[in-house]
């Protein structure tokens, strides 16, 4: 690079960091068949932006949205405000939730035969409540 570009370039954008981001965005654009606005003049693509850049040939302000909008990794989406109301709405139904796994809970263990406080099967308790086999309780 002619070292007469990036001086030209350093009076239109004073920030050295800024001016090597939009001299490659342009330079990017220019790679993937955007309009030049200078001649080429056998120069390459950072060169012909850098150029373009000192001559003031292109909108600098056009430049670095476009910039911005390449670096963006989350992508704005506008949600309608019924749509953002709604899901408001149904965050208060979790009482209603965790009532029904409770009784889910209940059904699931009186369905597999276990006893509901302490988790065991209902056969395996004897009259008192001490758990152990039919043949051990008759022992007892």
């Amino acid at each position: 690079m002619a070292r007469v570009t990036v001086e030209d370039c350093i009076l239109k954008i004073p920030n050295r960091f800024e001016l090597v981001l939009l001299s490659s965005q342009r330079a990017r654009e220019i790679g993937s068949g955007a309009v030049l606005t200078i001649d080429r003049d056998n120069d390459k693509n950072p060169v012909v932006a850098l150029r373009e850049i000192a001559d003031e040939t292109i909108d600098l302000d056009s430049l670095k949205e476009n910039m911005i909008k390449g670096y963006q990794k989350v992508i704005e989406v506008e949600e309608d405000e019924e749509d953002v109301i709604d899901l408001m709405e149904g965050e208060g139904d979790t009482e209603e939730f965790d009532d029904m796994e409770l009784i889910a809970d209940e059904e699931n263990l009186e369905a597999g035969g276990m006893h509901e406080e302490t988790g065991e099967e209902k056969d395996d308790l004897d009259d008192d409540g001490i758990a152990g086999t039919e043949e051990e309780n008759d022992l007892k």
